[in-house]
């Protein structure tokens, strides 16, 4: 019974430990992603959000994306997002209009300027990822 209780306990301990690496490699590899596009005017959410508007179009075939929609992939708040994307659209990267099928939903556009940018950034951010988990335990002191 003892040995029984040890070894849940040990497996329910490296768990706990997979859990901290992985949160630790996140951390890591989002303040390596900041780092490498500071010089291009951009933290790693604002690039998550040019990268979701220009990965793809959506099913309704439009080429820009509800605010909600944008949301469930780039894991903000949607008050830090509202505000991600207001700076977006002040720098001229993003814009926002009224949802044609509903009025009180906004969407969310590449402009021209946004998609040069993210065409541009886009190896550096893959180079980034590439290399941290690579090697998952670059970085660690």
């Amino acid at each position: 019974m003892a040995a029984k209780k040890g070894e849940a306990e040990r497996t329910e301990q490296a768990l706990a430990e997979q859990w901290r690496d992985m949160l630790a490699l996140h951390a890591r590899t989002q303040c390596e992603l900041d780092r490498a596009l500071h010089q291009h005017g951009l933290c790693g959410s604002d690039f998550e959000v040019l990268d979701v508007l220009a990965e793809s179009v959506p099913a309704d075939g439009t080429c820009s994306y509800r605010v909600q929609e944008i949301a469930e992939r780039v894991h903000l708040s949607q008050s830090a997002l509202s505000r991600l994307i207001a700076r977006l659209e002040k720098d001229g990267l993003v814009e926002r209009g009224l949802c044609a099928e509903d009025r009180r939903g906004v969407r969310v556009a590449l402009t021209g300027k946004g998609r040069a940018l993210h065409g541009d950034v886009l190896p550096v951010q893959r180079a980034v990822l590439t290399r941290m988990l690579a090697r998952p335990d670059a970085g660690v002191s």
